[in-house]
């Protein structure tokens, strides 16, 4: 009997799979599309993005994908479509054979309808239009090509895959709204390094969009650091004993962290997500194996002039979020000693009060025993004179002499009993 199989090994072999490169012949057109929602787009309603890639297949009776499908390959038309849904965002890649006679037509984009994108459940986050074709006879036609296409100031050009190709991009966006690139391909080339070599440029330009996207975050919080850094600095600046009341700059303290951490939970989704963002793109780029086309600057120094600082200017702002938490934490740990060393101050007075009070009260005590000592003295002399008064009578004495000769024995025994009392109780 075969040893039995764990239920996800299927599942798990079948996605390293699951994303086959395109296989595109010379020449071809690539158009494509990533469509994201502006808000907590992890969290979005991916049926919704099911029925939208349904409603195109359906204009062309093209077959569909399996319920919950993450990705699907058909065609549409004349096109092969490729459609993926990834963690934030869907795309769609359109795949044609031929180019346009007008070096990227607008029509071309045409394969995926304007009316179908509108109803889409997000927002554009990029759309590329690559116009593949063959290597011209020489590479001087090439680059005139190329400037002729694109921004010269912006332009990057590169050999990649060991010579097997030139791509070429200025990444700015047409007037049609598309980022343009151009693949020359070299003679020899098989379809699948081209597909791969296409797939590599659409990469590079939805990761590139999607980790800018933390610049844009960074920047609004820089704003909103801004307005906290100054009043955490004059709280630190304010631990001296010339500050404010402890009790109330803690206060102020906590209400700062307490911001400083809901900021922490908004935005770390975003930091983590532009870092992984940030990777994939320079993964993508160095797999090309760029080498300079006449002293053009590649892609590599292209976003190392213009991707790279604003990468830098994202993970100073989340540098910065993490100092100013750990700064405003060890400001309330200096805080919390020093309203526990006041409260203890308080504490000591406190006891020396009652000390002092103690004794007031012991003194009052010994006051109160010396009066108590004469009232029950005057009260027993006078009880012991009427006892005594027969005995005085028979012996010739009279009252005064009798109540004269009682009171000393009398208030000595008073005073015996009275400290033999406070001897047992103490």
């Amino acid at each position: 009997m075969p040893i039995p199989d764990h239920p996800q090994r299927y599942a798990t072999v079948n996605e390293l799979h699951a994303r086959p490169f395109p296989a595109l012949d010379v020449p071809s057109t690539a158009v494509y599309v990533a469509i994201k929602e502006p808000v907590q787009a992890q969290n979005r309603d991916r049926t919704a993005d099911l029925a939208h890639l349904l409603a195109l297949l359906d204009r062309h009776g093209s077959p569909h994908p399996q319920p919950g499908a993450t990705h699907f390959q058909g065609p549409v038309g004349r096109a092969a479509l490729k459609w993926e849904s990834h963690t934030e965002f869907v795309t769609y890649s359109a795949f044609t054979r031929g180019v346009s006679a007008r070096p990227f037509d607008p029509a071309e984009a045409e394969v995926l309808p304007e009316d179908w994108l509108e109803a889409a459940p997000g927002k554009r986050l990029t759309s590329v239009l690559i116009r593949v074709e063959a290597m011209p006879d020489s590479e001087e036609a090439m680059l005139a090509r190329l400037d002729e296409w694109f921004v010269p100031e912006s332009l990057a050009v590169s050999r990649v895959v060991d010579g097997a190709a030139v791509v070429a991009g200025d990444f700015r966006i047409d007037p049609a709204g598309h980022i343009r690139f151009a693949v020359f391909v070299a003679p020899g080339t098989g379809p699948r390094r081209v597909g791969r070599i296409v797939q590599r440029l659409c990469e590079i330009e939805t990761y590139r969009a999607m980790s800018m996207l933390g610049l844009m975050r960074s920047r609004d919080l820089s704003g909103r650091l801004n307005g906290l850094d100054p009043k955490l600095s004059a709280l630190v600046s304010g631990l001296d004993d010339a500050g404010p009341a402890p009790e109330r700059a803690l206060h102020d303290l906590l209400k700062i962290s307490a911001e400083l951490e809901s900021l922490a939970v908004q935005f770390s989704f975003r930091f983590g997500a532009t870092a992984a963002y940030e990777a994939i793109v320079n993964q993508r780029i160095e797999v090309l194996r760029e080498v300079r086309s006449q002293g053009r600057q590649t892609f590599g120094e292209f976003m190392m002039r213009r991707y790279d600082p604003a990468m830098r200017t994202v993970k100073s702002a989340e540098s910065r979020l993490r100092a100013m938490a750990e700064r405003a934490e060890r400001a309330a740990e200096l805080l919390r000693t020093r309203v526990d060393v006041d409260r203890s101050a308080q504490n000591q007075r406190l006891l020396e009060s009652m000390d002092r009070r103690a004794d007031l009260a012991l003194r009052l005590q010994h006051t109160v025993e010396g009066l108590s000592v004469v009232a029950i003295s005057y009260y027993a002399v006078s009880l012991a004179a009427y006892l005594a008064a027969p005995l005085a009578k028979a012996a010739g004495l009279s009252k005064e002499v009798l109540t004269a000769a009682l009171v000393l024995p009398v208030v000595g025994l008073v005073w015996l009993m009275i400290r033999r009392i406070r001897t047992r109780l103490h």
